[in-house]
């Protein structure tokens, strides 16, 4: 497509501008290729006529659509030029008060001057881990790029912070170093992130002063290496300076101030430290007075005073060592008050004794005499002899004042020294990241060497700028594989050579600062020699002889040449340095050692560097002059080669670029002068950037993203499976020309404009569908309007007509009297008066008439006559006229016709034989025809007219003739009814008179009566008036007092409510506050002692271990780094044989003594909380009644559950009853028999024992099975939720199926035989056991089964019945599904055969995919069930061939054979347990180890009791309570709880570790709760587990540790799961289109950023949903209490809503309409998620609701003062700042959607400036809620308890 077609009407194009530079306007016509002028409408609603160029040609620059204004991304725009540049920068800074903005690699910072809170460690958060086009433009994001590129690439980095004085260098630097400080973090507790930091006050105070620009303008560049080890922890940093500017000590021009330091020292003179100093006021001192403006505002000099001691103390330097620094500044102020007085023009001397100098001596320990005579005097020598010569006053002033600047430059590089030394590690660095700080480009009206300087640097940094975006754009076209077509770019070389090639501009400075007698004007006159007219970018000034122009890549700038000479050469009077040197003072000395050194005087020494950053140069062997030649370097020379030591470093780099912009020149907040914003971006290389981009392909798709913004211009047939087929297709079409676009690997290239025209076609098309779409809605709504006001005003019509018909009818039936009456006597009165005017009329009429009748028949008549006579004469004369005529035009005719003839005739005679000629001849006859034949037909038309005419003549005549007969006959028919008529009106005036006398007499009669009715109606009126008065006064007072009497009682049970309510919110929220005052004390602590344990456990790894590597990935890496990260690494070392473990005795004494302290500490603060904690107690159990109240209601399956648990508890006892009696009858048989019977080989005896050891272990094996599947019901009740009463009153019945399935009716009538065995009453005999109750036990056994199968075959009808009712089901949903089907078909007929062809297929695939999933579900239901059931068989087949073999064993080779004695049936008993384990002490560590470190909760949590560890561990608590065993009870707990931490410590980023740990613990401290002994805890306990409570201990101290370990590990889940949910958030929940289509993807720049297209490795919402399905699976499966379960969902739910909201906080394309759409819909989901989990009442909703407000706050109306009344109510969850942020970052996504004025979001504020919130803008994702452990007791029975062998605890016994 060709630009000239974008220039339509209405397009908006810039204009130039002398004042706003760019001005807007829109086109009022089409422009057509040719047009020389275009007709324009400003804005400000002028009309301009453009002219173009007539050379060129060039048209203006077109606006880019609305949508793109304030992109984060320059690039990103579709028209890349500088007026779009300049117009979203000024957009995004005053109306959306965003200073950073992206321009490919480059961010472009501008100044706010102004604090904004976007640097708070919650931004660093945010940003860390993130990709950079992900976040919205900032100085992190910048920053994490470049630790993210080292960590990943292994390649340094550097950050290249640019711009002019005022726009911010220093204070960007400042954030991004901050920014790796926190992020990384320290490598050793030296702190050396805070050492890094701690540089910049101690630079700024000695480097920074107040200009008329900014009021901490740095004065010399800086160049700081951040070094990182190998796992990218800060170890240490270097830094290098540049250039500082020396004469700001001597001289400040107007406005200005000297250096920050010295006006510290000034405002701390009177600090007790400082009076030997002997300082004052800065007014006192000729250097700190000469700008006039000492005071900065809103700076306090002596606080900053403090912070720069403060960062030297930290920094190392010694408080003697600051106190020298401080004595030398000093010195240097009262060297500035030292005058010389003139003696003559050559010599000068100081006064005697004169102050200052005393003072200067005395703090540089200096001889008085010396200094001063050496300030007067300078040595010169020569080949032979050495002079002293005196100097005149102003030599001496300026060799004072270069005394002062040298002394000061030198200690600026010791203190840079100093610094470099305290920042140095002796740590090998791996890599580092360096931050330039370095001046921009300068230019002023007088301009110098520093200027030079500063402008040579920015031209290096800029060809190197320049080199790196052209790679960058070589890379990305080779990457995708596109034609590579070469840029032409600026190139400065030139102008580098220039300055610094051979015979360059510092060449021939040096060369004359060599010359004896060389001067700024030779060097002058040599540079206009040897570069004038020789090169194009050097040029002299017109008027000036002493200065030089260059042209450089940003401006031309003039160079004054006087004092480039003296700033080059810096003398110093050596003279003077010596005296220096001899000081007493130690520390003066030392600034001078470095003389004879050749290093930069203001550059720092490379200490701390590494081989990766430059190889440094080999040491040359010279003369032993050498040293001295290298002295005598230049400025220039040094600072040429330190320039060229920083770009061979920064091109060793990969570079990031910050370009910081000063928006105007008065310091103004939130204040854009648009012309110097264009200056310093053309200074700065942004335009050349844009340059750059545009002349290749600038806007860039992805095909997903291209398909996905461009659908709407696709027809359905234009979409195939292929997307990059698709998108080629579809282009070729849109945009002709191939060479505007080209398709690369993943990418769609377009070049500039074409993006824009892609964009209006897409616009155009959404604006038609929704004109269409706003057509039919706006139809249909006005209809419906219509059709309302129509039957209201129908009904309203019916109603007034019919009264105004009743009306009328009244007025009608009182009128008609009337009327009668007035009928008749008018008619009498208008009759009369008729025939009397009648009759007079007539006369006159007939005399009239016949008067004038005569007088027509007279002039008719001689009208006639004369028009005979006409006709007459006017026929004569004209035939006579005619005659003479004709005779003329016959004669003429003749004539004419005759010569005709005759020339006729010859030419006849020529062609007689000619064939033409009868052609022609016939020709002319035709025509001669046709003209006869026209004037026939004339004539017979005249002839027509003529008759027509004549015959209406006749009918008028006729007609005529006949009305004046007709009048004649009617006026004598009158003239005969006249006479009738006046006889008839005598009779009726006389029938007149006669009424006239009835009426009256009828009327005096009706006024009477109507007299007399109305006054009876009034009085009736008055009286029912005052009727009704009284009745609504009686009302009123009535309702009045009512009212009264309910609003005091509705205000006294409000005034109650709200005490109450206010009263229980802050008992609430006081509590709160103090559990997370003492949680966090807690975690506190936990951290430093585990971070003690890992320094220990660190250095006892040092000399054998070396560190592991740490690899930092994109994002995961934060500032709040897990302590458990090294640890963690090392810990799969710890089963090293080399290595030997502490014994934990040794360990008890020291953790429990640290636990014990703290919870003493803990005492007093529970104490003053126990009046708060019992009210809530109180409240809590008043709500805990109206719940059990509730719980109370028939629950069928509950009560079958304790039924069964009853019944369960009631056989265990007959069990444990029969083993007693069993044990006694052994006793007694023991005892009482005969020893021959009883002996121990007697067969009796034998045989006794045989049988009882088979019933034992019959019992055992009997109530293992009872165990598992007791834990398998547990466990499926826990695991799956139940659906309804009848699913959970079913599953013990399907356990029996199971176990139905698993064995024979034998088997099953055996078990029950058996389990009746044990419940036979203790009063039988067993001395007398016999055949009848053998038989009278298979008898119950029998009764057992047919119940057991009777229960079965319940079960299995109500199978049938479900089977039945499922299949009901079906064939309904088959029913309608063949009802959807016909409807299809039918509709389907209706279209097209394509259309019929295209549905059917889609239908086809949506039931099968429908029918696809249906079927995984069920197969993935199958495969469980299947995993189910084969685990279930595993066990059950285990079971069985234990009982085999038992059996087996039992059965001996004699009783096969023979059986001599009868086998004694003794009933089966267990043994009574009471709930205990036994352990001997030295298996304490075996059972620590096999039931803490080494379980794996994965099997444990599937396959036994959930908190099977805890009941162990407690069991084994009581039997050495139960043993009074003081020392085996605190060594097993302090065992336990040391092995719960270091299993943490190990596996502590396993959630499913952390939670099942959770979960035991909490069920431990329950267990310690319950048995404690304590009423409190007993409510709930049954009889036997009361008879288990502890008698010895009272471990309320232990119960304390246990709740803070417990507290710990709580944390520790949180934390987790932030790390597990942290990735999947910002995916899931913003960037996944969850709802399709709604969101439309805009243009994006260079910065691309996370794709909402859901691809492999994307998160979703369902991800989200997947993964909390999975939290909570685990969580039940642990049997973590449910209580538990709510807290940490609620604490998942506000991280999820927390970090969205962060990031929708700051990221600008995330605010828009579509986006508050998918998000709400995402909060729904979880909303449904709750619901399903019955977790609704968890508090997790609320802790969504300010992202739900702000997703309202994005779809609410944003106009006018009742929208933002709406939203200030709306959005009482966030914070002002936050909703302002919000209103500002809104942006369309569409062009029908509006952006949010400025003025609407001053309302905003205005509204909410009382509003008493939070300034913070974003909110603390690390936020922890306070935890708490409700009390929960457990209804198992602790001597039901079995140990499976899985557990490997072989040597504990049950008790």
């Amino acid at each position: 497509m060709a630009a000239s077609e974008l220039y339509t009407k209405f397009a908006r194009v810039w204009i130039p501008d002398p004042e706003e530079v760019w001005k807007s306007a829109e086109l009022l016509k089409d422009y057509k290729p040719g047009d020389k002028v275009l007709l324009l409408h400003l804005e400000e609603g002028k009309d301009l006529e453009y002219h173009l160029d007539p050379n060129t040609k060039e048209l203006p620059h077109l606006r880019n659509p609305d949508i793109l204004v304030g992109e984060n991304d320059l690039t990103a725009l579709s028209y890349l030029h500088e007026p779009a540049v300049l117009h979203n920068l000024r957009v995004r800074f005053i109306d959306s008060k965003l200073i950073y903005t992206y321009c490919g690699i480059v961010l472009v910072a501008i100044n706010p001057y102004e604090q904004l809170p976007i640097y708070g460690e919650d931004i660093i958060n945010a940003y860390s881990g993130q990709n950079m086009g992900d976040m919205d433009p900032h100085i992190f994001a910048v920053a994490e790029e470049a630790y993210k590129q080292m960590a990943r690439d292994e390649r340094n980095q550097s950050i290249i912070v640019s711009g002019e004085s005022g726009a911010g260098k220093t204070v960007s630097a400042k954030y991004a170093m901050r920014y790796f400080a926190t992020v990384s973090g320290s490598a050793s507790e030296a702190n050396v992130e805070e050492k890094v930091l701690a540089s910049n006050p101690i630079m700024e105070s000695i480097g920074n002063a107040k200009t008329t620009r900014n009021d901490n303008s740095s004065r010399f560049g800086k160049y700081i290496e951040i070094g990182f080890d190998k796992r990218y922890r800060i170890i240490g940093a270097n830094m290098r300076t540049y250039l500082l500017e020396k004469s700001r000590v001597v001289f400040q021009a107007e406005e200005e101030r000297n250096y920050h330091i010295f006006y510290q020292l000034c405002a701390s003179a009177k600090l007790p430290e400082f009076k030997m100093l002997r300082l004052g006021n800065a007014d006192n001192f000729n250097y700190t007075k000469q700008g006039g403006s000492p005071v900065i505002e809103g700076v306090d000099d002596a606080k900053e005073m403090a912070h720069t001691r403060q960062a030297c103390t930290l920094l190392g330097i010694s408080e003697s060592h600051q106190m020298g620094i401080f004595r030398i500044l000093a010195g240097i102020l009262h060297l500035g008050n030292v005058g010389f007085t003139s003696r003559d023009a050559d010599s000068c001397t100081i006064p005697p004794k004169h102050e200052p100098l005393c003072i200067f001596c005395d703090l540089m320990g200096v001889d008085y005499e010396e200094m001063c005579h050496w300030l007067c005097h300078r040595k010169l020598a020569t080949a032979t002899e050495t002079y002293i010569k005196p100097i005149s006053k102003l030599q001496a002033t300026n060799a004072r004042d270069a005394l002062a600047k040298h002394i000061y430059a030198k200690l600026f590089n010791w203190i840079v020294d100093n610094v470099n030394q305290a920042l140095h590690s002796a740590v090998k660095q791996h890599s580092f990241i360096g931050v330039l700080d370095i001046y921009g480009f300068e230019t002023f009206e007088i301009n110098s060497f520093e200027q030079f300087c500063i402008n040579y640097a920015n031209e290096k940094l800029q060809q190197q700028f320049n080199m790196h975006v052209f790679k960058l754009e070589q890379e990305e076209y080779m990457k995708e594989q596109i034609p590579w077509t070469l840029i032409d770019f600026y190139d400065n070389q030139p102008c580098i050579n220039l300055i610094e090639s051979k015979l360059g501009i510092l060449d021939l400075l040096d060369e004359e600062c060599k010359m004896p007698k060389g001067t700024d004007d030779t060097w002058a006159q040599k540079l206009y020699n040897t570069h004038l007219n020789k090169c194009a970018l050097f040029e002299k000034p017109r008027l000036s002889n002493k200065a030089f122009i260059i042209q450089h890549f940003a401006d031309k700038v003039e160079y004054q040449c006087e004092g480039f000479l003296e700033k080059n050469k810096d003398t110093v009077f050596e003279e003077q340095i010596k005296v220096l040197k001899s000081s007493k003072f130690k520390m003066l000395p030392e600034l001078f050692q470095d003389d004879e050194k050749a290093i930069s005087p203001t550059s720092a020494t490379s200490s701390g560097r590494t081989p990766l950053t430059r190889t440094p140069a080999k040491p040359t062997k010279g003369r032993p002059g050498q040293m001295a030649k290298e002295h005598k370097k230049t400025v220039g020379h040094q600072f040429r080669n330190s320039l060229h030591l920083l770009m061979e470093t920064l091109n060793a780099t990969t570079p990031h670029y910050v370009r910081c912009i000063k928006p105007n020149d008065f310091k103004f907040p939130f204040t854009f002068d648009e012309k110097r914003a264009v200056q310093q971006l053309r200074a700065c290389g942004v335009l050349e950037t844009i340059r750059i981009s545009a002349a290749g392909f600038p806007s860039r798709w992805t095909y997903q993203e291209f398909f996905s913004r461009y659908r709407v211009l696709m027809k359905q047939k234009d979409v195939l499976s292929d997307r990059k087929q698709t998108c080629k297709n579809v282009l070729e079409k849109l945009i002709l020309d191939k060479d505007k676009y080209q398709f690369g690997k993943t990418k769609i290239f377009f070049r500039a404009g074409q993006v824009a025209y892609l964009e209006k076609l897409r616009a155009d098309k959404l604006r038609a569908a929704c004109i269409r779409i706003q057509k039919t809605i706006r139809g249909w709504l006005l209809r419906k309007k219509y059709l309302r006001m129509r039957k209201a005003a129908i009904t309203v019509q019916r109603y007034v007509r019919g009264y105004q018909a009743r009306c009328y009818a009244k007025f009608l039936r009182r009128t008609k009297a009337a009327t009668i009456i007035q009928k008749y006597w008018r008619m009498y009165v208008v009759r009369r008066r008729y025939k009397i005017r009648r009759a007079a009329t007539i006369v006159l009429q007939s005399y009239l008439r016949g008067f004038l009748a005569r007088n027509r028949y007279r002039k008719i008549l001689r009208e006639h006559k004369a028009v005979i006579i006409q006709k007459r004469v006017r026929g004569w004369l004209a035939r006579t006229h005619y005659k003479r005529s004709m005779h003329a035009i016959i004669y003429l005719q003749c004539c004419l016709r005759r010569m005709m003839a005759k020339r006729e005739l010859k030419k006849l005679k020529i062609e007689a034989r000619s064939v033409e000629r009868y052609k022609k001849l016939h020709i002319g006859m035709e025509n001669k025809i046709m003209q006869l034949q026209r004037k026939v037909d004339e004539q017979n038309k005249d002839y027509k007219c003529l008759v027509e005419k004549l015959t209406n003549l006749e009918g008028i005549y006729n007609s005529e003739t006949e009305k004046l007969r007709s009048d004649l006959e009617r006026l004598q028919l009158s003239e005969e009814e006249a006479k009738v008529a006046t006889g008839r009106v005598l009779s009726l005036q006389e029938e007149i008179a006669k009424l006239r006398k009835d009426l009256e007499q009828t009327r005096s009669e009706k006024k009477c009566i109507e007299e007399h009715a109305d006054r009876y109606k009034q009085e009736t009126e008055q009286l029912v008036s005052n009727l009704k008065e009284e009745n609504t006064l009686l009302k009123q007072e009535k309702e009045a007092l009512n009212h009264r009497i309910m609003q005091q009682a509705k205000e006294m049970t409000e005034t109650m409510e709200k005490k109450l309510v206010e009263e229980t919110k802050q008992l609430e929220l006081d509590l709160n506050d103090e559990r997370l005052r003492y949680q966090n004390l807690l975690n506190e602590f936990s951290r430093l002692e585990e971070r003690y344990d890992d320094l220990k456990e660190e250095m006892t790894l040092m000399v054998h271990v070396p560190k592991p590597g740490h690899k930092r990935t994109d994002s995961t890496h934060s500032s709040n780094e897990s302590e458990y990260t090294f640890s963690s690494e090392i810990a799969e070392m710890e089963d090293i044989p080399s290595r030997t473990e502490e014994p934990s005795e040794k360990k008890v004494p020291l953790d429990m003594s640290l636990f014990l302290k703290l919870q003493k500490r803990v005492t007093e603060l529970e104490q003053e909380k126990q009046v708060m904690q019992d009210e809530l107690d109180r409240k809590e159990e008043q709500v805990l009644r109206s719940k059990a109240k509730e719980e109370e209601r028939p629950q069928i399956r509950g009560a079958e559950l304790e039924y069964e648990s009853l019944k369960r508890q009631e056989l265990e006892s007959e069990n444990k009853k029969l083993k007693n009696e069993l044990n006694e009858l052994r006793k007694a048989l023991s005892e009482k028999s005969a020893p021959e019977v009883t002996a121990p080989g007697a067969p009796a005896y034998r045989v006794l024992m045989e049988q009882l050891t088979s019933v034992s272990e019959e019992l055992d094996v009997r109530k293992e099975e009872v165990l598992i599947l007791r834990s398998q019901l547990v466990s499926q009740k826990e695991a799956i939720q139940p659906k309804d009463d009848k699913n959970t009153m079913t599953d013990s019945t399907i356990l029996l199926e199971d176990v139905q399935k698993m064995k024979d009716k034998g088997e099953i009538a055996q078990a029950y035989i058996g389990l009746k065995e044990t419940n036979r009453s203790s009063a039988l005999d067993y001395h007398e056991l016999n055949e009848d109750g053998e038989l009278w036990l298979v008898y119950e056994g029998l009764k057992q089964a047919n119940r057991l199968l009777e229960s079965q075959l319940q079960s299995q009808k109500r199978s049938h019945e479900n089977e039945a009712e499922a299949l009901r089901g079906e064939i309904q949903s088959l029913k309608e599904e063949n009802n959807r089907q016909q409807q299809l078909l039918a509709q389907n007929l209706q279209l097209p055969p394509e259309a019929r062809i295209e549905a059917s297929l889609q239908h086809e695939i949506t039931r099968l995919t429908n029918e696809n999933l249906d079927l995984m579900e069920q197969l993935e239901k199958q495969d469980k069930t299947v995993r189910k059931l084969k685990k279930q068989l595993k066990v059950f087949a285990k079971k069985i061939g234990e009982l085999e073999v038992g059996q087996m064993e039992n059965i001996s080779p004699g009783q096969i054979i023979d059986e001599p004695i009868r086998p004694v049936n003794i009933p089966r008993k267990e043994k009574d347990f009471q709930g205990m384990l036994e352990y001997k002490k030295e298996d304490e560590q075996k059972l620590v180890k096999n039931l803490i470190l080494e379980l794996k909760p994965r099997g444990v949590a599937v396959n036994l009791i959930p908190g099977l560890p805890a009941y162990i561990l407690f069991m084994c608590v009581r039997h050495a309570d139960y043993l009074n065993d003081d020392q085996k009870v605190r060594s097993l707990l302090t065992s336990t709880i040391n092995s719960i931490k270091k299993v943490l410590k190990k596996r502590g980023d396993d959630f499913e570790t952390v939670s099942f740990w959770l979960s035991n613990t909490c069920r431990f401290l329950h267990c310690l709760k319950q048995y404690s002994g304590e009423e409190g805890f007993m409510k709930h306990n049954t009889s036997r587990q009361n008879e288990h409570c502890l008698t010895n201990f009272d471990l309320a101290e232990y119960r304390q540790v246990l709740s803070d370990l417990a507290i710990q590990i709580y944390q520790q889940l949180v934390r987790v799961l932030e790390n597990i949910l942290q990735p999947m958030i910002v995916s899931g929940m913003l960037e996944h289109e969850t709802i399709q289509g709604v969101s439309g993807v805009k243009p994006t720049g260079l910065r691309k950023r996370t794709s909402s297209i859901a691809d492999e490795g994307t998160y979703t919402l369902d991800s989200i949903l997947r993964q909390l399905n999975s939290f909570h699976s685990v969580m039940c499966q642990h049997g973590m209490d449910p209580e538990l379960i709510k807290q940490v969902v609620k604490q998942m739910f506000y991280i999820i809503g927390a970090i969205t909201l962060n990031n929708l906080l700051l990221r600008k394309d995330m605010c828009s309409w579509s986006k508050g759409m998918q998000i709400r819909y995402n909060v729904s989901q979880l909303e449904e998620w709750l619901r399903d989990k019955n977790l609704m009442n968890s508090g997790a909703k609320e802790t969504l609701e300010p992202l739900i407000q702000a997703a309202q706050l994005l779809q609410v109306k944003k106009k006018t003062d009742d929208d933002a009344e709406a939203i200030c109510s709306m959005c009482n969850a966030l914070t002002t700042a936050q909703i302002v942020k919000v209103l500002n970052l809104y942006t369309p996504v569409n062009e029908f959607e509006e952006r949010v004025s400025v003025s609407f979001i001053r309302t905003i504020q205005m509204r909410l400036r009382d509003r008493k919130d939070s300034p913070q803008l974003l909110m603390d994702a690390k936020h922890i809620f306070p935890v708490t452990f409700p009390f929960n007791p457990s209804s198992l029975a602790l001597e039901t308890i079995q140990i499976p062998a899985s557990l490997g605890l072989g040597f504990i016994s049950r008790v």
